[in-house]
């Protein structure tokens, strides 16, 4: 049986989360100014909790059965990687597009925690949606992220406005491959773009003798199942191999500032029409997650 192609639905589909019916009830998801104080300093914030134990469980199954590549939507995905690891005795599962496929990977994208916290991080401007991801380490043999920053995989769209949530659905770790960070390296400007999944240090070898020195110093962002850490797009970032005996799942929300536009007269996405160089990026793919003249709706 075909699967309903949930990118036509900008608005939560089903009973996972709730969304606030009045402007107060929005304030009560607003991150307090040390956190944000925190993105500022260092390009990313840890430990903001998105969900409860019923979302992370409900999220858990979901991923359990669309990670199949027998699923009935499994053509809905933009990229679908079972392994995209560069070294055959790891795995890194690695998925785009789970958001057109089923409920609460769909409805995450509006979940009013998640969306408070990035319209306040992109400087308080309605937020659009870029693109959902999906990685999993499993347990003793999950790969790595190399370390990198997400904008130079996104060239494609201008201007840097963009905004990353990745929550975890496992405690993470340094034991099974947590993300880790230099802070303040998203005022180095744009690197060049390493392998995702490969050497996890390649980017080393692009950069500066002081930036290698900062890199010596990487802060792990250890976080509890349901909690989220928030980067901004230059912030560099990997994750290590899992070595543990526990499984590290994890979604990321990718976001703009509604007003970037395409870059490029190829497809944004694998399969999605074309958006013209020089156009706004908004539609079917891209809708509008959060405008603060709408809070209410």
């Amino acid at each position: 049986m075909p699967v309903k192609d949930l990118s036509n639905v900008h608005q939560l589909i089903a009973d996972v989360f709730r969304w606030p019916a009045t402007p107060a009830e929005w304030e009560e998801y607003k991150l307090p100014e040390d956190q944000l104080a925190c993105f500022k300093e260092n390009g990313f914030v840890s430990g903001i909790k998105l969900l409860d134990v019923r979302q992370i469980e409900t999220i858990r199954n979901e991923l359990a059965i669309i990670a199949n590549p027998e699923h009935p939507g499994h053509g809905l995905f933009y990229e679908f990687h079972s392994n995209e690891s560069k070294d055959p005795s790891t795995i890194l599962f690695h998925a785009l597009g789970a958001w057109r496929i089923t409920g609460g990977l769909h409805d995450v994208l509006w979940n009013p925690r998640f969306l408070m916290a990035a319209y306040q991080l992109l400087d308080n401007r309605p937020v659009r949606f870029w693109h959902d991801q999906i990685f999993w380490k499993p347990a003793k043999q999950g790969g790595v992220v190399a370390w990198h920053q997400d904008y130079s995989y996104w060239t494609r769209t201008k201007p840097v406005a963009h905004l990353t949530c990745w929550c975890g659905l496992d405690d993470a770790t340094s034991e099974n491959g947590c993300l880790q960070y230099i802070p303040g390296s998203h005022r180095w400007g744009l690197l060049s773009k390493p392998v995702i999944a490969g050497n996890l240090e390649g980017i080393k070898d692009f950069l500066s003798e002081e930036q290698q020195k900062q890199f010596e110093n990487p802060v792990s962002a250890t976080v509890k199942a349901g909690e989220a850490v928030f980067h901004h797009s230059l912030t560099l970032h990997g994750s290590g191999a899992n070595t543990s005996s526990r499984p590290r799942r994890a979604f990321v929300i990718n976001v703009f500032a509604d007003g970037v536009i395409s870059d490029s007269d190829e497809p944004l996405l694998e399969g999605v029409p074309v958006i013209k160089k020089g156009e706004k990026i908004q539609g079917q793919f891209f809708p509008l997650l959060f405008d603060p003249e709408k809070i209410a709706q």
